[in-house]
C-alpha cells in the first residue's frame, strides 16, 4: 500500500485480509522474540507463553494457507521467502519445544517443517536479492536443520545438506565479501567432525553405510522378571553436562552429551504424517504420556549456572523419582594431600571459568590448601542426595567421586569411568569417550575397542541379537546376587536406569578381559562398589564376552576367561 488514494481502491475486504496478517505477524515476532527471556529452567513458567506463543503461529500459518496468495502477494508484498521464515520460526518453536520436554515427537515435527521449506523452496529467491541478512536467514535456517536431522540420526540427510549449506557459504562470502566467513567455515568443520565421529561403520550388501539408532526402543531392554524385587522409582530429570576440552561439538552438544542424550530417549513416535501432503502444516497435539525423562543440556556450564539447574531439578524432582546427573569433564585433580581427607580434598570435574566473576575480577587460588573454585566436587553434590541420586562421571578424575557418604540413606550410585585408557586408545577421545560410548551403543563401543572399523550389516544385526541375552543375564546377576547394595536394585525398576546399569557391568567385564586394560585405573569403577565375583568378573558373563569376540574373529585380543583380572 503506497498511499492513502491507493488505499482507498483497495476492496474492504482485501485490506481487513492485509491488517489481520499484519497483526498476526507483528504477534507472532514479539512473542517469539519474548521466548529468550523466559527462565531455562523450572518445568512450569514458560509453559503457558510456549502455548500462547504456538497458537499465534498456529494462525498465522493458517491464514497466509486460506487467504488468497494474490491479496497477501498484491497487497502486502508478501515473499516466498517469508513464508520460509514463518515455517522456520515453527520449526525452531517444535525443536525448543523439544529440549524443554524432551519428548523427541517433537523432533518430527520440526523435522516436517524445516524438510517443507526445503521442499518448496521458499528460500530460494533470497541468492537474488542483494541484502546479505537474508542469506544469512537462510544459512541459520540449514544449520539448524542439520542439528534436528543429527538428532533423528537422519546422517544420510546431513550430508546432503551439510553439501548445499558449503555451496551457500561459499556464495555467501564471495558476494558480500563479509568478516563472518570464518565463523560460518567453523560451523561446517564442526559438523563434518560431528558425523564422522563414530569410530566404525555399519555397511550393508551394496557396500552402502547404514545407519542404526541407539534411543531405547520397544523389546530394547530385558523385562523384569516374576519374583525380582527392585523398586519403584523412575527417572524423571537428567542434567547432561559436557566440559570436556577439544571434543567434538556441534550447536552446544558435545559427541558425548549428544551420545548420553539418546540413552536417556525412547526412539520417536512420528506424528507428523499428514506433513507430506503440502499445505497442512500445522502444530500438533502433545502426546498424552510422558515417556522420557526431562533433560536440561548445559555446555560448559560455569558453577553457577550448573548449581542454579542442579537446585531447580532437585526442587521440582515428583515423589518416588530419580535426578540423573551425568558428568563428562576435563578432571581437577588436588594440588596438595592433608592429614584429613574430606568430599573437597579429592578434586572432581572442571566447571567453566569464563563467567564466573567476583567483584569484577576472576578470583584465582591463593595457595595450596585453598580448593579449586572452578571444579564440582564431590561434596557439592551431597546436599542433593537428600532424594535418589544417579550419578555417572566420565572423566581423568571420575574417581573422586568414590568418595561420597550417603548421609541421609537416600539411594544413590555413581557409575565412573576410567581414569586412564591404553596410549592406543587415547588418541579416540576427541570423538567422544570410550566409558560413554559403551553406555550409549555397546556393541560400537566393543568393535572400537578392538580396532575393528567397519562391519557387515548382517554380522552386526546377529551379534546385537546375541547381546540381548547377554543383557538379561546380566540383569539376573544383579538382581539375584546375595552381596549386592540395595540402591542397585531401587534403580533396577526403571528401564533406563536398568539399561545403563547393564551396560556399565558389561563394559567393565569387557574392559578386564581385553589384554590392552591392565591397570586398575583402566577399569570403570562405581560407588557403592559392585561385588565383582556376581557381576563384572562372573565366569558366565567372561563365557559371553569372549564368545562374542569370537563371532567378530577378535578372540586373540582378550585373556582367557579363566586368568585372575582382580587387581
Amino acid at each position: 500500500m503506497t498511499g492513502a488514494g491507493a488505499e482507498d481502491d483497495i476492496p474492504l475486504g482485501e485490506r481487513k485480509t492485509v491488517t489481520d496478517f499484519c497483526y498476526l505477524l507483528d504477534k507472532s515476532k514479539q512473542l517469539f522474540n519474548g521466548l529468550r527471556d523466559l527462565p531455562q529452567y523450572g518445568h512450569k513458567q514458560w509453559q503457558s507463553y510456549f502455548g500462547r506463543t504456538f497458537d499465534v503461529y498456529t494462525k498465522l500459518w493458517k491464514f497466509q494457507q486460506q487467504h488468497s496468495r494474490q491479496v497477501l502477494d498484491n497487497r502486502y508484498g508478501l515473499k516466498r521467502w517469508q513464508i520460509g521464515e514463518v515455517a522456520s520460526k515453527i520449526g525452531q518453536l517444535y525443536y525448543h519445544y523439544y529440549l524443554r520436554t524432551s519428548e523427541t515427537s517433537y523432533l518430527n515435527e520440526a523435522f516436517s517443517f524445516y524438510s517443507a521449506i526445503r521442499q518448496r523452496s521458499y528460500y530460494y529467491q533470497v541468492n537474488k536479492e542483494d541484502r546479505p541478512e537474508l542469506v544469512v536467514k537462510k544459512l541459520r535456517y540449514y544449520a539448524r536443520y542439520i542439528v534436528v536431522c543429527l538428532l533423528l540420526n537422519k546422517m544420510d540427510l546431513v550430508k546432503v545438506l551439510v553439501k548445499e549449506l558449503s555451496e551457500e557459504i561459499e556464495d555467501y562470502t564471495q558476494r558480500f565479501n563479509t568478516e563472518d566467513q570464518l565463523e560460518w567455515n567453523l560451523v561446517l568443520q564442526e559438523v563434518a567432525a560431528f558425523v564422522e565421529a563414530d569410530p566404525v561403520v555399519v555397511l550393508n550388501d551394496e557396500n552402502t553405510v547404514v545407519f542404526t539408532s541407539n534411543r531405547l526402543q520397544e523389546g530394547g531392554v530385558p523385562q523384569l522378571e516374576q519374583g525380582m524385587v527392585v523398586g519403584q522409582l523412575t527417572l524423571a530429570d537428567a542434567l547432561i553436562i559436557g566440559n570436556c576440552n577439544n571434543q567434538v561439538k556441534f550447536s552446544e552438544l558435545t559427541i558425548d552429551m549428544f551420545r548420553i542424550l539418546q540413552a536417556l530417549e525412547r526412539e520417536p513416535v512420528n506424528l507428523a504424517t499428514t506433513t507430506s501432503k503440502p499445505g497442512t502444516l500445522e502444530p500438533s497435539e502433545k502426546p498424552a504420556k510422558r515417556e522420557n525423562p526431562h533433560k536440561y543440556l548445559l555446555y560448559k556450564p560455569t558453577f553457577s549456572q550448573l548449581y542454579t539447574f542442579l537446585s531447580a531439578s532437585f526442587k521440582e524432582l515428583p515423589a518416588n523419582s530419580v535426578l540423573l546427573v551425568y558428568l563428562s569433564a576435563t578432571g581437577v585433580f588436588p594440588t596438595g594431600r592433608l592429614d584429613y581427607e574430606g568430599p573437597y580434598d579429592f578434586g572432581g570435574v572442571l566447571t567453566n571459568t569464563n563467567r564466573d566473576v567476583v567483584n569484577g575480577e576472576t578470583v584465582q587460588k591463593r595457595n595450596q590448601a585453598q580448593k579449586e573454585m572452578h571444579c564440582l566436587h564431590p561434596g557439592d553434590l551431597f546436599p542433593f542426595t537428600r532424594k535418589p541420586l544417579f550419578v555417572i562421571v566420565d572423566s581423568s578424575n571420575s574417581t573422586a567421586y568414590k568418595n561420597f557418604t550417603n548421609l541421609f540413606g537416600q539411594p544413590l550410585v555413581c557409575l565412573l569411568s576410567p581414569t586412564v585408557y591404553p596410549k592406543s586408545m587415547q588418541d579416540q577421545s576427541q570423538r567422544g569417550s570410550l566409558f560413554t560410548l559403551f553406555l550409549y551403543c555397546p556393541l560400537l563401543a566393543f568393535l572400537s575397542v578392538c580396532g575393528l572399523s567397519s562391519l557387515r550389516q548382517g554380522l552386526w544385526e546377529k551379534a546385537e541379537e546375541f547381546l540381548h541375552k547377554v543383557y538379561r543375564d546380566i540383569g539376573q546377576m544383579i538382581t539375584r546376587s546375595q552381596a549386592i547394595d540395595q540402591a542397585f536394585l531401587q534403580f533396577y525398576g526403571d528401564e533406563f536406569l536398568r539399561l545403563l546399569l547393564i551396560r556399565f557391568v558389561f563394559c567393565s567385564a569387557t574392559l578386564r578381559l581385553h589384554k590392552l586394560f591392565r591397570e586398575s585405573r583402566s577399569f570403570p569403577e562405581s560407588y557403592p562398589q559392585l561385588p565383582k565375583q556376581d557381576t563384572v568378573e562372573s565366569s558366565l558373563l567372561q563365557k559371553h564376552v569372549l564368545e562374542l569376540a569370537a563371532m567378530l574373529d577378535v578372540r586373540s585380543l582378550f585373556w582367557d576367561g579363566t586368568l585372575d583380572v582382580n587387581y
